[in-house]
């Protein structure tokens, strides 16, 4: 069994009224033994913190895909159990901040997604944006390189796992499963190659985003500088709304991933 490592913060801003409770922003489970994969979930959960209260969005919104990656989760922690892998998965909505974007972007903190504007992102002042960024980015990104480090004698490679929604702007999504890369599209290439055969899911590279979308932050930022192989994997997320559907997922995309590294390590690429 993993344990689980949580990571509070508390930030001060002088335009919110001083003392700040970001409450749980980042989650570690830890693995024992030599792991190759460190699994991340930047968009794990939709909460908000209680000082922020709706930001200014109705219950629909806030449980919608703006707020978060439904599924997600899910899917991370069974292949996290499968692999005996590390999972760091976030604790705040990226509508608050979006921990695969960095604090310049302009995604990290939305004035609107899709069809939703985001009013308490629209009137940000700067000192706020850096609390949020002191309070939820940073925790973020050194839960990240910690488990790295820990694991740097074994570790092979960074996975993120995200979902996406069926449906962009009133037009259907056909591709089931994304395989993402960013700078470094060694592993993505590879799993492509890879595909199962048989596979019953609409798999393609670099759909429904690429790295010209922002989406490849964490692994630019991260893995490619510690010398990590790195793919992101997208499923659209009316694949995986129950926990079968997110095992089902798990048991698919696992193997997968396995038969990758084999295939790189036969060709002394590991």
């Amino acid at each position: 069994m993993c344990r689980v490592e949580i990571f509070t913060h508390v930030s001060f801003s002088e335009s919110q009224g001083g003392i700040l409770d970001f409450g749980t922003v980042v989650h570690t489970d830890t693995a024992e033994g030599a792991p190759l994969v460190l699994l991340v979930c930047e968009h794990a959960s939709n909460r908000i913190p209680a000082f922020l209260g709706d930001m200014g969005l109705t219950a629909q919104a806030r449980e919608s895909h703006i707020a978060w990656d439904p599924g997600a989760l899910g899917v991370a922690q069974q292949m996290a159990g499968r692999m005996s892998a590390p999972l760091v998965h976030g604790g705040v909505s990226r509508m608050v901040y979006d921990c695969n974007r960095p604090p310049e972007a302009a995604g990290a903190m939305p004035a609107q997604s899709e069809e939703y504007d985001i009013p308490a992102n629209m009137t940000i002042t700067p000192d706020e944006r850096q609390s949020r960024v002191d309070g939820i980015y940073t925790p973020f990104t050194r839960a990240v390189s910690d488990q790295i480090e820990t694991h740097r004698p074994s570790l092979k490679l960074m996975v993120t796992v995200h979902s996406f929604t069926p449906v962009y702007h009133g037009r259907q999504r056909l591709v089931e499963l994304g395989i993402l890369h960013g700078r470094d599209d060694q592993f993505a290439l590879a799993m492509m190659q890879a595909k199962p055969a048989a596979s019953r899911f609409v798999t393609r590279l670099n759909e429904p985003y690429s790295a010209a979308d922002g989406v490849a932050h964490t692994l630019d930022a991260q893995a490619v500088p510690n010398g990590l192989l790195n793919v992101m994997i997208e499923i659209r997320n009316d694949l995986i709304r129950t926990p079968d559907q997110q095992s089902a997922m798990a048991e698919h995309l696992v193997p997968w991933i396995n038969r990758t590294l084999t295939g790189l390590q036969e060709r002394g690429v590991l």
